[in-house]
């Protein structure tokens, strides 16, 4: 029988009679057997034919397991299924109804690079100013009007710079028309348009889909909302699964009040909540049920489960990052001597910038890891410029970094001129910088692009004399600031421009850190630290099947599930993130993040904080976040070095850190022989405890505490 493994929520969900429902689906509820099952009960009970359900979900993976699921259930053939993602489903559409859309039978899609190259195309022959309004922000904005259903035509202006981006949208769209393209966005847009204005295809299909699912509904922008309700007309039933606790993708559009709006929109519908959990102990859910109540305005739901108990939550008050870093290795190394494998754990962060340090104590003690969702932090296009840049200071030969910097960010160099300059060191076998100079001497360029050449080779050259008696990370500080990667960064809108810049701070911080050893002792520091970042940079994260501890952002980790989770940098400025703490709503955006985070978590949940971090530059103190004192106190133990402390008082309403000791894991101490180092470990106590310290000179000691001075 269908229903025979399914908990009482679960049944009353795949049973409920055709009509609108709202199940309000827990995280770890199962809503995927829930919303196969529902199919399966339509077809089966229902007598509802595969080819009149329509499931919509947020992923091409999500999409597969459940058409696979279906169909080994069903016994039919995935063509007579209409699962897929909103694009995916507008994709199949368009392209059955391709002539009533206006486009050519051959259309292509331009993904998120091809669309930003032919906005920067469309904004240099409209010859306006890319400075003022740079590529990336009109590509944002043009994105944006169409999420809200705006074509050109129909976006009012509020001042010069909406004029300006509006005449731009509409150049790129006339562009996209000559080219026979249709971006991300235009899928859905174009769709909800075709079946807007054409009543006879939107009576064809509203007739067809006599069954709407949806899953992760809370995610869903006002684009795929309107899409649904024109779907779904006067008369089919709609389906949504989704979680107002779950709504972290305010940034990119989502918008939480969907959820909201669906019961008024589609009247009658019946709400049913799955609150029993099958992934985490008792004890996380406890934790994570607290933390969710301090939102408001949520729908209700309380997650609960059969399981155990389990162990309390961990928290570690760390030093500084290093020391947060080196307590989660050890704790990984701790855990494989107790018969856990490393795919079974996952290192969790609000900002990509916290996986360096992360990354190089990993690799310090040979734990093999794989940054999930993203790039390693040095294999960034970010990073990868500031490195180019540093690499054609400390050599102007370097034809690769010559050729990554020479127009990033852009100035007037266009590809002519590149081709022009490689031809010439190909004919003289000379490097591009020696056939760059050969030609500014020869005179070979028109007066604008020989003013733009000169001032590129002024710039390095300057950059170079000035950073010669710097501090490394004073090099880097400069180099990212005069070479006008930080401005170029800082124009890109959304999370993804904050990212960048907090990458690049990240820089400087990895500079003010590196330590030359072995074969780097005879380097200058700049060129030891290009040798280490290129190093850092090669073969040492893991392939995807290789057992390896997992790494990825908060963001990354909605619907992945650890027996382990480590969340670093629980503290006051990053998580919450500094620029959500004036807002109530992105407060509580970043609440349910650390609320997805935490119930990602199967049997272990350790939480970490810094109280001294290095952020944008430079050294900053922060308290412990406010989500780590909305916890109860009895679910918490804290760590501190070697040392166990229990939390007996259930009195407390929060977690409360406790006193810092002598010596911290990542602290700076000196010894009077073997000079400056950096605290790598600790063991013991009081006047017994050892320490071990990397020294710059000697490498790696173990100490007593007695030989080391703090700095």
């Amino acid at each position: 029988m269908i229903l025979n493994s399914l908990n009482p929520a679960q049944q009353e969900a795949v049973k409920a009679p055709l009509g609108h429902q709202l199940i309000l689906a827990g995280a770890g509820s199962g809503k995927t057997r829930v919303l196969t099952h529902r199919v399966v009960w339509l077809v089966e009970q229902e007598k509802i034919s595969p080819f009149n359900i329509l499931a919509v979900t947020f992923t091409n993976k999500a999409a597969h397991e459940m058409r696979t699921r279906i169909e080994s259930m069903l016994k039919v053939p995935a063509r007579t299924l209409w699962i897929g993602t909103f694009h995916g489903l507008s994709h199949r559409i368009l392209r059955a109804h391709w002539q009533q859309a206006g486009l050519p039978q051959s259309f292509q899609i331009l993904d998120s690079d091809d669309q930003f190259r032919m906005i920067r195309r469309v904004i240099n022959a409209l010859k306006v100013d890319d400075d003022k309004f740079p590529p990336k922000e009109a590509q944002w904005f043009i994105n944006a009007q169409k999420e809200d259903c705006r074509d050109p035509g129909q976006v009012e202006p509020r001042d010069y710079t909406d004029q300006t981006f509006i005449k731009i949208y509409q150049a790129y769209q006339d562009a996209c028309q000559r080219a026979g393209v249709v971006d991300f966005a235009d899928l859905l847009f174009k769709t909800y348009k075709l079946l807007q204005t054409n009543a006879e295809l939107r009576t064809l299909y509203q007739t067809r889909f006599r069954s709407i699912l949806v899953d992760e509904f809370q995610d869903t922008n006002a684009m795929q909302y309107n899409w649904l309700k024109l779907l779904a007309g006067e008369k089919n039933a709609v389906m949504i699964v989704g979680d107002d606790d779950q709504s972290i993708y305010g940034w990119r559009g989502a918008r939480i009040e969907n959820l909201h709006k669906f019961s008024i929109d589609f009247s009658g519908a019946k709400v049913i909540r799955l609150e029993q959990n099958y992934r985490s102990t008792g004890t996380i859910l406890k934790a994570a049920n607290a933390l969710i109540e301090q939102n408001e305005g949520r729908m209700g739901k309380e997650l609960w489960t059969d399981d155990a108990a389990g162990e309390r939550l961990t928290v570690y008050a760390a030093f500084n990052e290093a020391d947060e870093a080196f307590f989660i290795v050890n704790r990984i190394r701790d855990l494989l001597l107790n018969q856990h494998n490393l795919r079974e754990m996952a290192i969790l962060y609000r900002s990509n910038a916290q996986s360096r340090v992360l990354e190089e104590a990993l690799m310090q003690f040979g734990i093999p890891y794989r940054v999930y969702g993203g790039l390693r932090y040095f294999d960034r296009a970010e990073i990868k410029d500031a490195l180019a840049y540093l690499r054609i200071l400390a050599n102007r030969y370097d034809d690769p970094a010559f050729e990554r910097v020479i127009n990033t960010p852009a100035r007037g160099i266009g590809d002519r001129t590149l081709s022009a300059i490689r031809e010439q060191a190909k004919a003289t076998d000379a490097t591009l910088w020696q056939a760059l100079e050969a030609l500014i001497n020869q005179k070979y360029f028109s007066p604008r692009t020989e003013s733009a050449l000169n001032a590129f080779i002024a710039l390095i050259n300057s950059m170079a004399a000035k950073s010669e008696t710097l501090a490394l990370n004073k090099q880097v500080e400069l180099m990212l600031n005069a070479s006008g990667l930080m401005d170029h960064y800082r124009k890109e809108k959304g999370e993804k421009g904050l990212t960048r810049l907090e990458n690049l701070e990240e820089l400087i911080n990895a500079a003010h850190q590196f330590t030359q050893e072995g074969i780097q002792d005879e380097m200058p520091p700049l060129a030891a630290f290009l040798a280490y970042a290129a190093l850092e940079s090669g073969d040492d994260q893991a392939d995807t099947y290789e057992d390896c501890v997992q790494l990825m952002t908060m963001h990354s980790s909605k619907g992945l599930e650890f027996p382990v989770v480590f969340i670093a940098g629980c503290e006051e400025e990053l998580f919450p993130h500094y620029m959500s703490m004036s807002d109530p709503h992105k407060l509580e955006e970043e609440r349910r993040l650390c609320y997805v985070g935490m119930t990602r978590a199967m049997r272990k949940l350790f939480m970490t904080y810094a109280e001294n971090r290095r952020m944008h530059g430079r050294e900053s103190y922060h308290r412990a976040s406010r989500f780590l004192h909305e916890i109860p106190a009895a679910l918490i133990e804290e760590i501190r070095f070697r040392t166990k402390v229990s939390r007996p008082d259930t009195n407390r309403t929060g977690y409360q850190p406790q006193a810092m000791g002598r010596f911290r894991i990542g602290q700076e101490v000196n010894h009077r022989i073997f000079g400056d180092g950096t605290v790598l470990d600790c063991e013991g106590d009081g006047d017994d405890m050892k320490v071990t310290v990397r020294f710059a000179k000697v490498g790696t000691k173990v100490l007593v505490v007695s030989y080391l001075t703090t700095k």
